[in-house]
């Protein structure tokens, strides 16, 4: 009797462990990149020479228009910079620079302007 006693709660408190670590992965996979916005300083002087100038358009703006970025979904964003790395987006500039990023970088530049209000 003692050793099913000993059984059932083993079986318990692993079904109790498993459970809590699917819960822990679908939480983390809800939140998308997790990135710090600190560590994206280094990084910033890339974007905000377009990205981060109020009501600023390239060189040609009867061509190219430069979005706002700043209050963007994170997601979004790193989902862009990813487009761009692979080529699937097209600009020359974001192409030179996305390459340059790990997912990491990417996931940091993305918290730090889907901050910016």
């Amino acid at each position: 009797m003692k050793l099913r006693t000993n059984m059932t709660r083993t079986l318990s408190a692993l079904a109790v462990t498993a459970f809590c670590g699917i819960a822990a992965q679908a939480q983390a996979a809800d939140k998308g990149p997790i990135g710090d916005p600190k560590a994206a300083v280094n990084h910033l002087s890339m974007c905000i020479g377009c990205h981060g100038i109020q009501g600023y358009r390239s060189g040609f703006p009867e061509v190219y228009q430069v979005p706002k970025i700043a209050g963007q979904n994170a997601e979004y964003i790193v989902e862009a910079l990813k487009q761009y790395a692979s080529g699937a987006r097209s600009f020359p500039t974001m192409e030179a620079i996305a390459k340059g990023l790990s997912e990491q970088d990417m996931a940091d530049i993305a918290a730090y302007y889907s901050n910016i209000k």
